[in-house]
């Protein structure tokens, strides 16, 4: 089975909530660990290296941004954040510190299980392209861009930015074919796995942590419909 003996650290504060998700990821295969504050999961993390982690914005101690901030600065791991708040800032900001994906309360516990499983794939995918030999046609340079896909590394006018996981594949992906109009549906589907489009707001999310980091000129808005690169080729 995909998930065995795969770790999913779970951090939220609200008793009810931490034993659904908990009940629905051990049903899915996975081996859950629960906290409910902010100390308690930077200091789990670091002793049991999770595989994908579960994490509350809203939590006692410090909050899930902070530590996603330490957990990331330790080791890389895919974190999906929960939020009671549909506030924008939080969502940008969690995903400026290394959130990999993010869903607002309520949520289907269906969907959360979903997003692991994509969390989980596109890691060991990413894993795997960075460990496997690789000649240089993996770096893709358009204009003053340039991705190297290897290392995992881009630059734009020879600054490098440092993107989450998430972002650096939004970006290849954008990057695989310039100029054309990629719809959201179309993104969600083969960036992050999922099947339905009840997601695209995560998309716009990433597209506007990508322009603060790489310039608001460098991805185009089809309103209605998705973004194109807008690089020369």
């Amino acid at each position: 089975m995909e998930t065995t003996e795969r770790r999913v650290l779970v951090v939220e504060d609200e008793r009810a909530i931490a034993d659904a998700v908990a009940a629905r990821l051990r049903a899915e295969g996975f081996l859950v660990q629960v906290v409910g504050d902010g100390p308690s999961a930077v200091e789990t993390a670091r002793n049991t290296h999770p595989d994908v982690i579960v994490l509350d914005v809203m939590l006692p101690g410090f909050d899930g941004l902070e530590v996603c901030r330490r957990i990331q600065a330790e080791r890389p791991v895919p974190i999906l954040m929960l939020t009671a708040r549909g506030d924008e800032t939080d969502l940008l900001v969690g995903l400026a510190v290394g959130a990999d994906d993010y869903m607002a309360k309520p949520f289907s516990m269906r969907e959360l299980a979903a997003r692991v499983h994509a969390l989980l794939r596109r890691a060991d995918k990413a894993a795997t392209v960075t460990t496997a030999p690789r000649p240089d046609t993996t770096t893709i340079r358009l204009g003053d861009l340039e991705i190297n896909q290897a290392e995992r590394r881009v630059l734009r006018g020879g600054v490098e930015a440092h993107l989450t996981p998430t972002e650096f594949d939004l970006l290849v992906h954008l990057a695989g074919r310039p100029r054309t109009v990629l719809p959201r549906e179309r993104l969600l589907a083969e960036v992050w796995g999922w099947a339905d489009a009840s997601g695209t707001r995560t998309v716009d999310s990433h597209i506007k942590g990508l322009r603060r980091k790489l310039g608001a000129d460098l991805i185009r808005t089809v309103h209605g419909v998705g973004y194109a690169l807008e690089v020369d080729r």
